[in-house]
């Protein structure tokens, strides 16, 4: 098997010959793995892929707006050198991150919440923040050792990283959780690259609320992205209070710009929350109205869902199962690249049918050479997949678990496979997505009265409070701007 990753003296070999580097921010002297030249290349490296797994926000003013103050407070940043790229990408949860070299990713989630250019500018900076104080490149210094040891040993109960990624992701995931002196900084640096271009950065605390307020409706189980990767200790709020106003003295600024008018208007018209082209799950069923398909995920499962694929997998993450295109102009063609690629080797194959579309079924498991290598580590694996011909594509759903599981997750996998069927249902293959939409205030009133006189159901007042940034019982004046929620 290829070496994945550098040997433990390998890896003490290149901390003692790197040198060290100054942080730009702090002047220290720091130790990394990663050089700015690496750091560099990881970013360019890793944005296709971010692309390709969220897909792009089709709409060039907001794609503009955070490429051009972007631009901007990267220019007044402490690393003006580097050559910074700013998307916003389609996804509807609550989420902004950066990754080494300058990239930095907003989705459309989190640009519906915000409240003000000064809000947005605030949270910019904090993500500049982790890219020129080199955050990003010290938690990527330790993701190659965590990367290894998943790759290598497979050693964190088998949710299978090479066929599903969900492995990597967590490594990732698990280090983008900078800790508490990295988030200060970065609040810090937030605070004054947003104050440097203008902003009145004590609006990036009334975002904090925002997103507490958040995590509080959805449950503790389904805190916003951005918060679960950013911790929030409970004295944010009053320290970037207490940052915004030393910035604010410490540049001499004054009228300093929320810009709450300008950037409500900009966001008209934006989807919110799922996209149902894109697929969408209700009553546990998945549909696909472009590409007219659905198929049940098992109960109590977890999904992902991205332009790429779709990922199921249940809470203990025991197995995992997938749906994606296949590559290949026949069913053989198509299964033979799926099993060469994951080194896998199929025990049993047959011709079937899935409700009248032709299908290839395969049973398989690690090739011997990988299962010799790994058995030491971990339990060999073993997978059932469908290859199944629709629409003028070839459809991939492989089910992975344990060997001594298979059994087990064999019902949820076959299930699944065997009810992918055509979707019909005129009203699924036409559903909407809802949109953000602002309106004027015209009579003053509570905020709760306003958003009756717009119709908005009453089940749906805390959920429309929280996007606004406002409290129920909060009085509105007229001609004031407020975001609802229409299809």
């Amino acid at each position: 098997m290829k070496k994945l990753f550098p040997s433990s003296l390998a890896i003490a070999a290149i901390l003692l010959f790197n040198s060290c580097a100054t942080n730009p921010v702090t002047g220290k002297r720091d130790i990394s793995l990663v050089s700015e030249d690496q750091e560099i290349a990881m970013g360019a490296q890793a944005d296709p892929g971010i692309v390709a797994q969220y897909g792009l926000v089709q709409n060039p003013t907001l794609q503009r707006f955070i490429q051009e103050k972007g631009q901007q407070m990267a220019a007044i940043s402490h690393r003006p050198n580097l050559k910074y790229e700013f998307k916003i990408v389609d996804s509807p949860i609550l989420n902004a991150f950066a990754v080494p070299g300058g990239y930095v990713y907003f989705t459309r989630g989190i640009m519906a919440h915000f409240n003000s250019e000064a809000q947005f500018a605030g949270v910019l900076g904090h993500e500049i923040g982790h890219i020129t104080a080199r955050h990003s490149a010290q938690q990527q210094s330790k993701a190659i050792l965590t990367q290894g040891l998943l790759i290598g040993g497979m050693i964190a109960s088998p949710t299978l990283a090479q066929y599903g990624d969900v492995l990597s992701q967590g490594a990732g995931l698990l280090f983008l959780k900078f800790g508490r002196d990295d988030e200060r900084q970065s609040d810090e640096l937030g605070v004054e690259y947003s104050t440097k271009i203008g902003y009145d950065a004590s609006h990036m605390a009334d975002f904090f609320q925002t997103l507490q307020r958040q995590s509080k409706q959805a449950g503790q189980g389904e805190i916003p992205e951005w918060q679960s990767t950013h911790p929030n200790p409970a004295n944010r709020y009053s320290t970037v209070h207490q940052l915004a106003a030393h910035w604010k003295q410490q540049t001499n600024a004054t009228n300093l710009k929320e810009g709450r008018d300008s950037y409500l208007r900009m966001i008209d018209g934006l989807i919110y929350g799922e996209d149902p082209k894109q697929g969408f799950v209700e009553n546990s069923i998945f549909y696909h109205p472009d590409l007219k398909f659905q198929f049940p995920i098992p109960t109590g499962w977890q999904f992902q869902n991205s332009p790429q694929q779709v990922q199921m997998a249940p809470k203990d993450g025991k197995a995992l199962m997938f749906l994606r295109l296949a590559q290949g102009n026949s069913l053989e063609a198509a299964a033979q690249k799926m099993l060469t690629d994951n080194q896998l080797q199929a025990v049993e194959s047959k011709q079937v049918t899935v409700n009248g579309l032709p299908a290839l079924a395969v049973i398989s498991q690690q090739a011997a050479q990988q299962q010799q290598q790994t058995q030491q580590q971990a339990e060999p694996i073993q997978a059932l997949s469908y290859f199944i011909q629709y629409g003028g594509n070839i459809y991939n759903i492989t089910g992975v678990t344990t060997a001594s599981a298979f059994n087990t997750y064999f019902p949820a996998f076959s299930a699944t496979a065997q009810n992918f069927r055509q979707l019909t249902d005129q009203e699924k293959i036409n559903r909407k997505p809802e949109v953000v939409r602002i309106k004027t205030v015209r009579n003053p009133g509570t905020l709760s009265q306003v958003l009756q006189s717009f119709n908005v159901p009453s089940k749906r007042f805390e959920e429309m409070a929280i996007l606004n940034g406002m409290q129920l019982n909060e009085r509105i004046a007229a001609n004031t701007l407020i975001k609802v929620v229409e299809k």
